[in-house]
Formats: structure tokens, C-alpha cells, sequence
């Protein structure tokens, strides 16, 4: 069933993914050189841009917020992508063969949304941006101790669940700020 949110979702991915359609044909897939902790550092970069840019009320590099949870999802997704690739798959993939993992891994975040959604009822539409930025970050801590800890934890849920989450927040702050609509 399209809900509200699911329809907003899907308008806000669009725009991610084309992005992603578009740096892949500028740039190719460089991003694959990376290893998941300088993923993550990435992801932690704009992150803490945005909560920085919240906390001044300013900024001095004209690059808006809006961009930042753009690359937050986008890298998110890099993460997922490499996290699913053979480590010895070629450093070069066109995007003909990235599309359906990126879609993989998107329609997989979608459902968590959608379950979450349900269990609590959108919140999400009561928080603040800043909170999410905060429990973005927070999100990027647990990953990068997960990461220390060479992918092992004792009870908690793992990286990929961790991206997902900062996916979703991540869209959320972009609903919330009316980029679906444009």
C-alpha cells in the first residue's frame, strides 16, 4: 500500500539515485578503493558539517544542508554496495551492474522504514532535524566502534542495519525540509 511517507520516500531516492547515476558516469566507481572505515569517516565529514552548521547558524561554504544528507544516503549506500560485493570483483563496475544492488539495498531500507513507521507510528514527523542529525551521529559512533571491534558485537544489531537507519533519518530530514517536492 503507497502511503504518504512511502511516496515521499520514493520522490527523495529518485533524486539521490540519479545523483548516484551521475557521479558514477563522471567519476566511475572510485569510491571502490575505499575500505568501510573511511566510508563511514565520509558519512561522520558531512554529518558533523550539518550539526555544525545547525549549531552556528551560519556557514561559510555555500554547499546547502540539503546536499549533505544527500551524500549521507548516497554513501550509506556505497557502504551496503561494497558490504554486498566479492572482494574480488574488479575496481571498475558500471552502473548497468550497480543499479540493481543499489535498488537491492534501498528496496531492503524501504521495508524497515515501513515496519518502524508502523510500530511507532511516525514520530519521525515530530522530531527535529537537529535530533536526527544527532541520532545520525550517534548512528556513525556505534558503526565506527563496530568497525574497532573488526564487525563483532554481543548483542547489538550490525553495520548494515546502522547504515539503513542513517538512510532513513537521513530521508526524513529531507522530507521534512521539502526536498521531496522539488
Amino acid at each position: 500500500m503507497e502511503t504518504k511517507t512511502t511516496n515521499e520516500y520514493t520522490q527523495v531516492i529518485a533524486r539521490c539515485k540519479e545523483l548516484f547515476r551521475k557521479k558514477t558516469l563522471d567519476y566511475g566507481t572510485a569510491w571502490r578503493i575505499l575500505r568501510l572505515p573511511s566510508i563511514t569517516d565520509q558519512i561522520f565529514i558531512k554529518a558533523q558539517r550539518i550539526r555544525s552548521i545547525q549549531e552556528n547558524g551560519s556557514q561559510k561554504v555555500d554547499d546547502p544542508i540539503l546536499d549533505e544528507f544527500v551524500g549521507i544516503i548516497n554513501y550509506c549506500l556505497i557502504a551496503l554496495i561494497q558490504i554486498s560485493l566479492k572482494q574480488d570483483e574488479g575496481m571498475e563496475i558500471p552502473y548497468s551492474e550497480l543499479e540493481p544492488v543499489y535498488d537491492k539495498w534501498v528496496n531492503s531500507t524501504r521495508g524497515l522504514l515501513e515496519n518502524k513507521n508502523h510500530d511507532y507510528g511516525e514520530a519521525w514527523r515530530n522530531m527535529r532535524v537537529s535530533s536526527m542529525t544527532d541520532i545520525i551521529l550517534m548512528k556513525l559512533l556505534r558503526v565506527k566502534q563496530i568497525e574497532d571491534n573488526q564487525g563483532k558485537t554481543i548483542v547489538s544489531e550490525g553495520i548494515e542495519a546502522n547504515y539503513q537507519d542513517m538512510i532513513n533519518y537521513s530521508v526524513f530530514c529531507l522530507i521534512k525540509q521539502g526536498y521531496h517536492e522539488v
